[in-house]
């Protein structure tokens, strides 16, 4: 399959699929898929790491397999584990029945594809339709973690000791997005593609705003995203994502709100910003009165 046919292409069929794509961005998605090397997403939250993936999935047709990394993740939550439970009921009807299977024959029985649950990696390995597996904030699993991605982002295989070898029939699409709360290992930036994307500046959030929300005024579009901008800058718990100016945008739309002034802001912030000391520093270091 290929994914995209240009960079040009690519930035086509994301917009189409509701994505803005800078031309760094639309070449890079590109080149992913022409060179089938995995895509390594860096930056902070809420700049549309993970909307890339899914706007890749939905522009190609193809389906999304979700990998949630988390501190604790391990290879039976990630790669596939054995159903014991299934496992233990099989073994104990062969012991009770009449011809009382020996343990050669009970092994070989119960390490079986019947008794195999895969999980986000190996399900996306094994499937014949186009796939994108998207790798999710990787930089909060922890460093052995990465070892276990290395099989996978090099060979596109995986090895399960009972059953041997098991390699990709269709490269999947592979996005990993990283917040860079920590550094991730050389071995794995060395096998991927990589692109930081940043918070997009006023032109293109407002661009974005206008493709979401239709129905926003320009004038207010302005000045939101100069707003947004503003409290960026502060130094706050979270800034706002591009997906809260959108929710803010439409809170002002429900409220029917035509002036973005001093109350406006300080009565919607809670749209925008989710932390209780975040809201007062933004009223602090922007000087806003409820008026």
């Amino acid at each position: 399959m290929t994914w995209f046919s240009s960079p040009s292409q690519a930035a086509a069929q994301l917009t189409e699929a509701g994505y803005l794509a800078d031309a760094a961005t639309a070449t890079t998605a590109f080149l992913a898929g022409a060179l089938e090397k995995p895509l390594l997403l860096e930056g902070p939250a809420g700049v549309g790491k993970t909307e890339l993936a899914k706007a890749v999935a939905r522009a190609t047709g193809a389906e999304l397999v979700r990998l949630q990394c988390y501190e604790g993740l391990d290879e039976a939550r990630a790669l596939y584990e054995w159903n014991y439970k299934k496992q233990l009921l099989r073994i104990q009807a062969q012991t009770g029945s009449a011809d009382g299977a020996d343990w050669d024959q009970t092994h070989d029985d119960i390490f079986t594809e019947e008794f195999l649950l895969t999980r986000p990696l190996l399900t996306a390995i094994r499937r014949d339709e186009p796939t994108v597996l998207l790798i999710d904030e990787v930089d909060k699993t922890d460093i052995e973690v990465e070892g276990l991605l290395l099989e996978v982002l090099s060979d596109f295989q995986v090895t399960i000791p009972e059953l041997g070898t098991v390699a990709a029939t269709r490269r999947p699409y592979v996005v990993l997005t990283s917040n860079a709360s920590r550094e991730l290992s050389e071995a794995v930036k060395r096998r991927c593609l990589y692109l930081h994307l940043d918070y997009p500046d006023a032109e293109r959030e407002r661009e974005i705003l206008q493709a979401q929300v239709p129905d926003l005024d320009d004038r207010i579009a302005e000045q939101l995203v100069a707003t947004v901008g503003k409290l960026r800058d502060l130094e706050l718990k979270k800034a706002p994502s591009i997906a809260e100016s959108v929710d803010w945008a439409r809170t002002l739309i429900a409220l029917e709100i035509r002036d973005l002034d001093d109350k406006a802001i300080t009565d919607t912030l809670g749209a925008v910003l989710k932390h209780a000391s975040d809201q007062q520093r933004a009223v602090k270091e922007l000087r806003l009165n409820r008026g």
